[in-house]
């Protein structure tokens, strides 16, 4: 197993944005902090750990989807960078459907772009929780030069189109299901992958609920409404619940009678500005201007570090370079990887209550040929759709895994040594050739009981369907797991068994499998195949 045996404290989350929005610098931070040491703090942003191949070093751009495992607080959280180049759309599709949350990046100064489109388009199919973040917070002070009170404007404004495309989604899907309805017979309408919305639906991201972060990935800052909540509560002698609520939107504090108002028209030449301009944004333009302007107030930085109690080398903050002495008071004033991982703990859902919510969307409801399938072929089929709704991790439950993809890897970068520190050798691929120079593995998620090293599996082909009885045999293989791996970014540590709700590389399955497929322990599991976007939203 692996070392986080609680089910509710796995978080399978992907990283979605449009191309060079800062996917792969944020998940350079989120390793190096969490990872174990598998990266140096001071190369976060630089290495691009999870861009392993050498044409995505070469190009800078993330083209192929790849996984790790962090360690955060109690929480094992497997991070899932993808492509944002829309050349690489089932990139996109493998990480959605392998997760349960995504992280939608959006740069502050380029805002929605196309492939923001598809990728929002691609979580809402998938049935995935989002987050958002705001990133590259920096560029509006250093680049456009905005005001604080203009920065805010255009961070509201992202905002909401970013919720007006998740809105027309839900519109989008309301309608379908209401021709669904008036199209079927009448007294046929009740089918449970109906989802209808309330009227009054709130939006999807709002900061003062915490699904929103503000971020500068390539210095290492990032935070969520909640942190300031937090600091100012004391200070204000207000309640931390209440100063999140109101740290977003039209509200306007006066310090004289330490009331908040809530205004939605202010006078063009007042001098009122929302909370989130006064407590959150002016401190930050006042950190950046005093480090990166000639005549800035080089006494401030000293007065955060003493106010917060930041632990800044002095060494590094007697750099001569202006930028490298910001980002050591930030990343330790605001750090990255706190504020993202708590959003994604507290706002993503466990696997268990996330297959739960998405079970309409991997086990849709299928049309049953009485001809040739028999009543125990469809007791086992609601079995195994009970168990994947649960995400029953226990030995007796049948074993359900989806392969999103199969990806080749060196035999070279295999683990030499084995569970028990044994050396391993004569790796051979799936036709037995020893000499062959790489192997293919598979790249899954286990969405009910129990994946073991050595286990026969089902091979159910993209096209089979468990209740069409006994047409589907072409499509029915037998494979054994020769291995089966945690993904490290660039490399794979062997496990002998992994329970449903993890994310894992499995070796044997080259000969069975070209691109996507069912694994089970039976032959009645059949999963929906990911949605792939093949064209941009336009």
């Amino acid at each position: 197993m692996g070392d986080f045996d609680d089910t509710r404290n796995i978080r399978n989350m992907c990283i979605l944005a449009h191309v060079d929005h800062g996917k792969t610098t944020l998940a350079d931070h989120l390793i190096a902090a969490t990872g174990g040491g598998l990266l140096h703090p001071k190369l976060a942003g630089k290495l691009r750990f999870m861009d392993f191949l050498d044409e995505e070093q070469r190009r800078a751009i993330t083209m192929k989807s790849s996984s790790i495992s962090l360690h955060y607080k109690d929480y094992s959280v497997n991070l899932i960078d993808s492509p944002g180049h829309m050349d690489f759309c089932s990139e996109v599709s493998t990480a959605a459907r392998l997760s349960d949350g995504g992280l939608v990046l959006v740069d502050a100064v380029e805002g929605v772009h196309i492939q923001t489109h598809a990728v929002l388009r691609q979580a809402w199919i998938e049935k995935l929780t989002p987050c958002l973040v705001l990133n590259k917070i920096d560029r509006l002070i250093c680049e456009l030069k905005m005001s604080p009170m203009e920065a805010y404007n255009r961070l509201v404004k992202i905002v909401h189109e970013v919720n007006g495309i998740m809105s027309a989604y839900k519109s989008e899907k309301y309608l379908s299901d209401v021709d669904s309805i008036r199209a079927g017979p009448s007294g046929e309408g009740e089918d449970e992958n109906l989802e209808f919305i309330e009227d009054d639906e709130e939006d999807t991201f709002q900061p003062q609920k915490g699904n929103v972060a503000f971020a500068c990935a390539l210095d290492g800052w990032g935070f969520t409404i909640h942190e300031f909540a937090e600091f100012y509560a004391t200070k204000l002698g207000a309640s931390s619940a209440a100063l999140q609520k109101a740290l977003w939107g039209p509200r306007y504090f006066h310090p004289k009678t330490k009331m908040i108002t809530v205004k939605k028209f202010v006078d063009a030449g007042s001098r009122e500005r929302p909370m989130f301009v006064q407590f959150v944004l002016e401190p930050l333009w006042q950190v950046y201007q005093s480090a990166l302007e000639p005549d800035g107030n080089k006494g401030l930085l000293e007065k955060v570090i003493k106010s917060f109690n930041l632990n800044v080398p002095p060494r590094e903050l007697l750099n001569k370079d202006p930028k490298a002495v910001l980002q050591s008071v930030m990343s330790r004033w605001l750090p990255l990887s706190d504020a993202i991982l708590s959003m994604v703990v507290k706002c993503m859902p466990d696997p268990i209550a996330a297959q739960s919510f998405r079970i309409s969307r991997l086990i849709p409801k299928r049309e049953v040929l009485l001809d040739g399938v028999d009543s125990s072929a469809l007791a086992e089929a609601d079995l195994v759709r009970m168990s994947i709704e649960v995400c029953d991790s226990s030995p007796e439950a049948p074993c359900v895994a989806f392969v999103s993809k199969m990806f080749a890897v060196p035999t070279k970068l295999l683990p030499q040594r084995g569970l028990n520190g044994e050396i391993l050798s004569n790796f051979s691929d799936e036709n037995g050739n020893s000499e062959s120079d790489e192997c293919f593995l598979a790249f899954a998620r286990i969405f009910s009981g129990v994946l073991c090293s050595g286990q026969r599996v089902f091979v159910l082909s993209a096209l089979y369907d468990p209740l069409k009885g006994e047409s589907m045999q072409k499509h029915i293989q037998v494979a054994e797991l020769h291995s089966l791996y945690l993904m490290m970014g660039q490399g794979l540590k062997p496990v002998a068994s992994a329970k449903a709700g993890n994310v894992v590389a499995i070796r044997g399955l080259g000969q069975h499998i070209l691109k996507s497929a069912t694994l089970s322990s039976t032959k009645t599991a059949g999963l929906s195949q990911a949605w792939h976007s093949r064209w941009p939203q336009l």
